[in-house]
């Protein structure tokens, strides 16, 4: 029997999961503290609480994301590129192209059968099509960022934002509402804004059939709809995780390779 472990410290949120064999034993999620160690401990003690297990366990431990280079608990590091390629393959062994939302970059790659990059484009430089873009647009309309993509179903009219800056979009979402501008419409339109910066960096690099998204945006119905109908491609769910843990996943499945 073989236990692994996959950390995944991200801008925003931290992941990990541990893998019994080649199955999901447990796993933690948990919002970033301002010291990536600290972010990590806090969800390692918590994954391995919610398994009955201890650090001792763990047979290896890959770290990615941003703070994994102050992992002193991992064996290996590994970039998120490479761990979300990874993640994903397992969960849609199908997959030829990636969108990963993060809190402070979207990614788009496309992997070979194996789950290897074979290109990517990312977009660093600004928080717009980020995670990011979408708490600060949340707050802005009062709601929870879990009721942007239910909001975008109730929307007939939805409203086009002056700019994708995340600065100008805040300005003109909070103008909206102050028209009275029903939610639902701002936040089809905060959704499309989104989709759209995504689309042209996808399209960007002629993505592959099967797509699918990992990371926390993964979840927003509105954005993946409204991509859909952009890209004219259709985007496979992830079902047998959470497509938030995909890093921390395919992090895990690295550590598992390296004690085969």
């Amino acid at each position: 029997m073989t236990i692994v472990a996959g950390c995944d410290v991200g801008s925003l949120t931290t992941k990990v999961v541990v893998l019994r064999d080649n199955r999901i034993l447990s796993s933690s999620l948990i919002r970033s503290k301002s010291n990536p160690f600290v972010s990590a401990r806090i969800a390692m003690e918590k994954v391995l609480e919610n398994a009955g297990l201890t650090e001792k366990d763990l047979g290896f431990c890959v770290g990615t994301g941003y703070g994994r280079e102050q992992l002193a608990f991992a064996d290996d590091i590994k970039s998120e590129i490479a761990c979300h390629g990874k993640g994903a393959k397992w969960s849609i062994p199908t997959v030829g192209t990636i969108i990963d939302i993060g809190g402070q970059d979207c990614k788009v790659i496309k992997v070979d059968q194996n789950g290897a990059a074979t290109k990517f484009v990312t977009n660093d430089k600004c928080a717009s099509g980020t995670g990011r873009f979408l708490e600060v647009m949340a707050k802005a309309l009062g709601i929870d960022i879990g009721e942007l993509g239910p909001q975008t179903g109730k929307s007939s009219s939805p409203v086009t934002l002056a700019s994708t800056c995340t600065v100008w979009a805040q300005a003109d979402v909070i103008k909206q509402i102050h028209s009275g501008t029903p939610i639902e419409d701002i936040a089809a339109g905060v959704n499309l804004a989104m989709a759209k910066r995504i689309a042209t960096l996808a399209n960007s690099i002629q993505p592959e059939k099967d797509i699918c998204m990992t990371g926390g945006v993964a979840k927003n119905s509105g954005v993946v709809s409204l991509l859909e109908k952009l890209m004219g491609l259709r985007i496979k769910k992830i079902r047998k995780s959470d497509p938030q843990l995909a890093g921390a996943l395919g992090a895990a499945l690295y550590a598992r390779e390296a004690l085969s």
